[in-house]
């Protein structure tokens, strides 16, 4: 006669077991949230100096991904990249690739006999959190109490499965997931459920860590993981963008391939982490089992994505037009004055979120761009002027509110006088569009109206003094938009050559009034006050490159022209 299974508390389990589950999700949540306020002003930096290698991108991605825990979170910075035209799709594949092996960290950490350290760092967390003054180190605390959650959540899920050892109806469902396919969908259905292939891996972890899965079953656990993660790539790019779809096509196509791939290859994965893993050879059956498998897990969880990511690095080419066939390019024609880059799922990281409102002066420029190209097209039409204006207006007001919301959430100094410059950058040109709407406009209209002709010379001066004004508008918001310090220079040193301009065609003015002539003295007093306002536009332009060489001097402004 066989023993009786002995009877199961299955409440106690369930909750222990999601208790432990919950704790371990809201600690990588605020782990990632707390690395993200640390790293973040840092990682577009890091991405945006990327060059078309596709190894460093592979590299950089990994690295951005360890550090903040989240390959979405890299995503969506290149997301940014590729709408601003900072990168091609075809760069961020590789970026992408690398994110993979980033997100196995997690499972390297877990894998170690770390839990009986979770309440200690929640401890030292919660001190350095509540009492220090510094914004870095109250987030340093907060990333610890992250981590010391993380870790507590896994002893909880590890002493609520306990009893599940003398289980023989959950042992024999263990069994049964030893079929690489059903461990694949299971792992895959339940990481698209709790959007988290982390939180499946660290259960898996667990689950080896009581000796109930064999290696082989593990692996195919944590490939079903890595398919059930591209649920959450794909549900972050509904109603993006075309490039945020693509981005997530490339997740998705690497992620399924690679399972398709490895599923076959198993057992040979399986004696490759065995032989550089860890053994516990003073142990025999369940116990050596539990103490050797975790290991072996997160090492083939790791050797699986760089092998895949070597696998596909020198195809990213290949990777981006195949995805671009799945998820073609649209041209996503916008009325003038919407924004294009202020997205509400940015706010939850505020350095993030600046950077988009970076990219949108850059878009504001844009538009004051074309409100000054036309001064370049007499006669001046007084109605189009005016529509470009109120787009400047429309999207200025926009990246205002954006600013607004952004500041009604966590934001560290530091990230305040980031949102700070970009904001004032934005005002600088809405400035613009302003003085040249109301100021320049009216001398223009005043002009036509009394019927007055400017000499062609003068025309022809005047014009190159717009062009060289208007191209400095443009480099001074295309250097707020890519951070382009050297392109902040040159406006800012530009100002020898546009002051060069100035003085000659005040010289001809003068030349000209001495002429004589009915109108001339109404005519001089029109053309200088116009001069003058250009020349105010340029002072503008420097104030904007100044928010990015934040160093350089003053822009010196006379009197008149700050009134």
């Amino acid at each position: 006669m066989e023993p009786a299974t002995p009877p199961l508390d299955v409440g106690a389990v369930a909750v222990g077991l999601f208790g432990g589950l919950a704790l371990f999700l809201y600690g990588m949540d605020k782990l990632t949230e707390s690395l993200k306020s640390i790293a973040g002003s840092g990682m577009r930096k890091v991405l945006g100096r990327l060059t078309g290698n596709r190894v460093i991108g592979a590299l950089t991605g990994a690295f951005v991904t360890a550090v903040v825990q989240s390959s979405s979170v890299t995503t969506v910075l290149l997301v940014g990249f590729i709408s601003a035209g900072l990168m091609t799709l075809a760069q961020s594949v590789g970026v992408i690739l690398g994110a993979n092996v980033g997100t196995t960290v997690t499972a390297q950490i877990v894998a170690f006999k770390v839990t009986q350290y979770g309440l200690p760092m929640l401890t030292v967390g919660f001190a350095m959190l509540f009492a220090s003054r510094r914004e870095l180190t109250a987030q340093i605390g907060a990333m610890l109490m992250g981590l010391g959650l993380i870790f507590f959540g896994m002893d909880l899920m590890s002493g609520a499965t306990g009893p599940l050892r003398e289980y023989a109806p959950f042992i024999d469902a263990m069994k049964s997931i030893d079929s690489p396919l059903t461990a694949i969908g299971v792992a895959a259905l339940f990481t698209a459920l709790v959007q988290s292939s982390s939180a499946t891996t660290g259960i898996v972890i667990v689950l080896a860590s009581q000796g109930f899965i064999t290696l082989d079953a593990g692996i195919a656990l944590a490939l079903g993981a890595n398919i059930g993660t591209c649920v959450t790539a794909l549900l972050a790019a509904l109603g993006k963008p075309r490039a945020a779809v693509q981005a997530a096509t490339v997740h998705v196509l690497f992620n399924v391939i690679g399972v398709a791939i490895w599923v076959w290859f198993i057992p040979d994965l399986a004696e490759f982490v065995r032989r550089i893993s860890p053994m516990q050879a003073e142990l025999s059956g369940a116990a050596r089992l539990a103490a050797e498998t975790p290991r072996q897990i997160a090492n083939a969880h790791t050797a699986f994505n760089v092998a895949n990511t070597l696998l596909f690095l020198p195809f990213t080419g290949l990777l981006a037009a195949l995805v671009r066939l799945i998820v073609p390019d649209r041209l996503e024609a916008k009325a003038r004055g919407v924004p294009r880059f202020l997205d509400d799922s940015y706010l939850t990281t505020p350095p993030l979120a600046i950077d988009r409102m970076r990219f949108e002066v850059g878009h504001l420029g844009e538009l004051v761009r074309e409100v000054q190209r036309q001064l370049e097209r007499p006669p001046l039409d007084r109605a189009a002027l005016e529509t470009r204006v109120a787009d400047v207006q429309t999207l200025h007001d926009a990246i205002v509110d954006y600013a607004r919301r952004v500041l009604q959430k966590k934001v560290t100094a530091r990230d305040t006088e980031e949102l700070e410059r970009v904001l004032g950058a934005a005002n600088h040109l809405q400035n613009i569009g302003d003085t040249i709407a109301i100021n320049i406009g009216s001398l223009v209209a005043e002009t036509q109206r009394r019927g007055l002709e400017v000499s062609p010379e003068t025309q022809r001066m005047m014009q190159g003094l717009l062009r060289s004004v208007g191209q400095a508008i443009g480099d001074a918001s295309r250097a707020v938009a890519d951070e382009d310090l050297a392109l902040a220079r040159a406006v800012i040193e530009s100002k020898h050559e546009i002051m060069d301009q100035v003085a000659l065609l005040k010289r001809r003015l003068a030349d000209r009034l001495a002429v004589g002539g009915e109108d001339r003295l109404t005519l001089y007093r029109l053309e200088s006050q116009l001069v003058e306002t250009v020349q105010r536009l340029y002072y503008f332009a420097k104030r904007i490159a100044k928010t990015v060489a934040v160093d350089e001097p003053e822009p010196e402004m006379p009197l008149d022209e700050a009134a």
